[in-house]
């Protein structure tokens, strides 16, 4: 019998999700437990063996296990990586403590950029060069390329970042000294600028390689420990991984490349918003992921993730852009806010609400969890609120101790500010709802749109709890919560698509492009997305192909669609303009200059799996009872309260409503009407 069991992890700070499918059976099985920090496999293994036990599936079912991870960006936070050297141009060593020679807050006189993941003394230019042309000016010293490796390994490095002028253009030399490096030095990683990011910006291209090697040691100790844990349980399935993307790779080309995995958790859950937008006909909605830790905002446009590709990753102050190293690598295009169910509320030195971006995590966690967390937090408040049932939480394993969150709330925000408690809980939720909806705000400015025009999908563990007020808070008259939406980061794990997306510069003005050289680059890329993807039916794959364009002299690119087929000469007319199309689009208005290509981009991907993120009504009571809840806007207010599962689709439901399921609850104020869909997720049509 052939295997036809597949299961989503995500690794989040707080939980870990997972969702089991077989679609032999029929069967989809959620499943949620806390994180643990200190060994995030541990949980993968220990939810993996309950999820086989609870629907009585063997190990040798399981066809494949698809894994998103937040260990690369903690792994940068918290500055935990390996000990890296680097190897750069002589007398170009220190092009990542210039940077870009900018502040990130001009108001802030004791602002300081992220400090660069290697030291002074571990960084080591060797003579060579390659020009901006691709020509070797001068040939690579190999000698003194050996000599600084043995300093470096005499020094204690335990992985190496090589990162050449120009070699973006020409990687001969660094491809030499790759192969020098490993005959010598076999067992040290080497990670090379024009594999991990094979394009102009010296500095951008220099701190992804950095990034790379610095995480990479950690990354395959960990890869190996989760590789080695499941095949101890009996599980031989291949193991794939979530990229920053939106797509998956294998397991092989992670441990290449852990650079790629830096927003592998949070875009799983993006892409799982576009795939339920897809299929509820929903053109634009506005993704909300809210979890233990922190909320992220991405926009749905069309049923398809806009991607960016430029990131920042270990910034110094979290939330302020510039403060972090450059990345050059394919992102789903998301907002992140430091407000999530463990962001911890105190006053600040002004007497001011503050919440987040302090988290308690998973370990402690909030004080209601009972595992010596000390801070009230957000979801102190939502107990306190009756937002959430201590008894059913996270389907009864965690029973929540109201009582402990009062007590916090009411020594660390109630008492210090002069509130009772119910109240001190509704200022904790109000600041928080304001943050993210803020953040919404700017993100959906940036990109010239209006939340009133989107429907919000609200996901995660705490993302349904407070949909309503964030709802209210964007004006948007329509939300919309999954089936499972506790784990819905796992089932976008499930439904990605794999997927390559590589790069290669070769500026040039549109005039004055080299076709051939350019359909030598696609081949290339072609080549290298193929050999990743190993598709079984070539007659499957998605190709897209893209090309980052500016009008010359300026600055910054525009990504623009390329036609199909063969590109020449005859096209570059065509080429142009679907430039100003996309220029126009982007800035309202297209200019009469010179265009110039910079970026040439492929995107090679394989149709995801069909899993429906539906359910069908559980037999029993549907009714709960009615318990008072606070609503932002509306305060305490009986509301009847649902059992999720016994849901009987057509139903409709007015508001105040409680929905509750073992990953999730969902609450909904009055004013607005609430209806089940055939596939059990709820439709709340809200009042603003």
């Amino acid at each position: 019998m052939s295997r036809t069991v597949r299961i989503g992890v995500d690794v989040g700070g707080t939980f870990t999700d997972l969702l089991l499918h077989d679609p032999r059976r029929g069967l989809t099985r959620p499943g949620k437990l806390p994180t643990t920090p200190h060994a995030p496999n541990e949980a993968i293994t220990t939810g993996i063996g309950r999820l086989l036990r609870e629907t009585r599936t063997a190990p040798g079912d399981i066809a494949g296990i698809v894994h998103g991870t937040t260990l690369v960006t903690n792994t940068l936070l918290e500055r935990t990586g390996a000990v890296v050297g680097l190897l750069s141009t002589r007398g170009f060593g220190d092009i990542v403590e210039m940077g870009r020679e900018t502040r990130f807050d001009t108001t802030d006189l004791h602002a300081r950029p992220a400090p660069p993941l290697v030291p002074r003394d571990l960084r080591r230019g060797v003579p060579g060069r390659i020009t901006a042309d691709g020509r070797e000016e001068t040939a690579l010293d190999e000698e003194a390329v050996l000599t600084a490796v043995a300093d470096l390994a005499g020094r204690g490095i335990r992985a190496l970042a090589v990162a050449l002028l120009h070699s973006y253009r020409n990687a001969d030399h660094e491809h030499r000294v790759r192969d020098l490096v490993a005959r010598e030095y076999p067992h040290l990683p080497v990670t090379l600028s024009s594999d991990v990011a094979p394009v102009i910006g010296e500095y951008e291209r220099t701190t992804t390689a950095c990034i790379n090697a610095y995480v990479q040691p950690l990354m395959s100790r960990y890869l190996d420990d989760l590789r080695d844990g499941l095949a101890a349980m009996g599980i031989d399935a291949p193991l794939r991984v979530m990229l920053s993307g939106g797509g998956v790779t294998t397991l092989e080309d992670a441990r290449r490349s852990p650079v790629r995995l830096l927003e592998s958790g949070p875009a799983a859950g993006a892409i799982a918003a576009a795939a339920v937008a897809r299929r509820l006909g929903e053109r634009n909605l506005v993704s909300f992921d809210m979890g233990g830790t922190t909320a992220k905002i991405a926009v749905v446009q069309e049923g398809g993730l806009r991607i960016r590709h430029d990131f920042e990753a270990g910034r110094v102050d979290r939330f302020k852009p510039g403060s972090g190293l450059p990345v050059r690598l394919t992102v789903a295009d998301m907002i992140e806010i430091g407000s999530g169910g463990g962001s911890i509320a105190a006053p600040d030195s002004l007497g001011l609400l503050k919440v987040g971006p302090r988290s308690a995590g998973s370990d402690p966690g909030p004080v209601a969890y009972g595992r010596g967390g000390e801070h009230p937090t957000v979801t102190d408040a939502d107990l306190t609120l009756g937002c959430l049932d201590p008894e059913t939480f996270l389907g009864g394993d965690m029973p929540l101790l109201a009582n402990e969150a009062r007590k916090a709330l009411d020594r660390d925000v109630a008492g210090p500010l002069g509130l009772d408690t119910p109240g001190a809980a509704a200022g904790i939720v109000a600041v928080a709802t304001e943050s993210m909806a803020g953040a919404a705000r700017m993100h959906l400015s940036e990109r010239g749109a209006d939340p009133a025009d989107f429907a919000l999908l609200a996901f995660g563990g705490a993302g349904p709890v407070h949909a309503y007020g964030m709802a209210k808070a964007l004006k948007i008259r329509r939300v919309i919560v999954p089936m499972r939406a506790g784990v819905m980061s796992a089932y976008g794990c499930l439904v990605a698509d794999p997927a390559v997306d590589t790069v290669r510069s070769l500026p040039s003005p549109l005039t004055d492009v080299d076709w051939a050289r350019v359909a030598a680059l696609y081949a290339e890329m072609a080549g290298q997305a193929t050999a990743t993807l190993e598709p079984d039916d070539p007659a499957l794959v998605r190709v897209r192909r893209t090309a980052d364009m500016r009008y010359l002299g300026q600055g910054f690119e525009v990504e623009v669609d390329l036609p199909g087929g063969d590109l020449g000469p005859a096209d570059a007319e065509r080429v142009r303009t679907a430039f100003q199309d996309t220029y126009r689009t982007v800035f309202g208005r297209a200019l009469d200059g010179p265009a110039e290509v910079v970026n040439w981009r492929l995107s090679m991907r394989l149709p995801g799996r069909d899993v429906p993120s539906t359910g069908a009504p559980e037999p029993g009571e549907a009714s709960r009872g009615i318990r008072t809840v606070s609503f932002p806007g509306a305060g305490p207010v009986p509301a009847p309260v649902w059992d999720r599962y016994a849901l009987i689709p057509g139903t409709v439901i007015d508001g105040p409503a409680v929905f509750e399921e073992r990953e999730s609850s969902c609450s909904f104020g009055p004013g607005c009407r609430i209806s089940v869909e055939d596939d059990l997720t709820l439709v709340a049509d809200i009042d603003t």
